[in-house]
């Protein structure tokens, strides 16, 4: 089972991860802050994998612009940020629109604080554009929208997949990979509380790159015969791991913010929503090995190993690119 499962997905790893990168397709995002006074502070960032001016948001003529544009670079991202003027209608009924998301084939994040503290999200695509803003988004708007924001973000994370897929070659049996995957989903539920509540503060640069080095201590254990602490108690190194793990799930949280009087709402069900993710991710694994097992039980014992060599290269690539990025 162990080996049907590591080369029933190395080709889908190979295809799946096409760059050095954890996030290759990550959306852009446009945050919108409403104060008492009407006016709006807009902040727009666009990924490094997009050229420069490829997306543009634009506004409705009730909330004209009131500042130019100020540019500058964060972390490889292109973040501009100005002002507009709100003060006759609200920012609530404004519609935003994003131009070039039918060449680019990406989508765009919004979220946006009304003076009262009430938060709304919404997501453009291809084919959706535009996005007009809610006059009083209630909490199923906001249990639905946070709910899709953690999964999404599991989806798109691949280095939090590629240790959840470790943990599914390293453990035999549905038992025991039950409890070790409700013992990284324990661990990394505490810390992203502690870290989104603010009682924990740890920077997201040293925490990435615990998280490349983590991978790659599973990706080695996978090649050591069973007997040491990591064989026999999965449960227990799992729950270790989630604790870093969960400090990424708070730093991905924190980009986006929570909505005011909805805090425990927003944070339990983007938990949730991780959780679906990873469950879908597992359930996809155990499925696709299940139909090939015939045509990999034809193949040689070796080619076991290779997908751990996979799962370390890319770990320790990504080890020393975080670090880079600290210097």
């Amino acid at each position: 089972m162990r080996r049907l499962a590591c080369l029933g997905w190395l080709v889908l790893l190979l295809s799946w991860v096409p760059s050095s990168s954890a996030h290759p397709v990550a959306p852009a995002l446009l945050k919108l802050h409403e104060t008492p006074g009407g006016e709006v502070a807009v902040t727009w960032k666009q990924p490094p994998l997009r050229g420069a001016g490829a997306l543009e948001p634009t506004f409705d003529g009730r909330c004209p612009r009131a500042s130019e544009p100020v540019k500058r670079r964060l972390q490889g991202e292109l973040v501009e940020s100005w002002t507009l003027d709100c003060a006759t209608g609200g920012l609530a009924g404004t519609a935003v629109t994003v131009s070039g998301l039918d060449e680019v084939r990406s989508e765009v994040l919004v979220f946006a604080t009304l003076a009262d503290g009430t938060t709304a999200r919404g997501v453009l695509r291809p084919g959706e554009a535009r996005w007009v803003v809610p006059v009083k988004p209630g909490p199923f708007n906001v249990a639905g929208d946070y709910l899709r924001l953690g999964v999404e973000h599991i989806l798109e994370g691949a280095d939090h997949l590629l240790f959840v897929l470790g943990l599914i070659l390293l453990v035999r049996g549905w038992k025991r990979l039950a409890l070790t995957v409700t013992g990284f989903t324990l661990g990394h539920s505490v810390t992203l509380a502690l870290a989104t509540l603010g009682w924990i503060r740890v920077p997201s640069g040293p925490v990435e790159v615990a998280i490349a080095a983590s991978i790659f201590v599973l990706a080695v254990e996978l090649t050591r015969d069973a007997g040491d602490l990591v064989h026999r108690k999965p449960w227990l190194v799992a729950a270790v791991f989630g604790l870093l793990h969960g400090l990424g799930f708070a730093g991905a949280l924190a980009e986006v913010g929570l909505p005011k009087g909805e805090i425990p709402l927003a944070l339990l069900t983007f938990n949730v929503g991780i959780e679906l993710g990873q469950l879908l991710f597992v359930g996809a694994v155990l499925l696709v090995t299940a139909v090939a097992r015939p045509l990999l039980a034809r193949l040689p014992a070796w080619t076991e190993r290779v997908p751990p060599y996979v799962i370390g290269s890319l770990a320790a690539y990504w080890v020393f690119e975080r670090i880079a990025t600290l210097v």
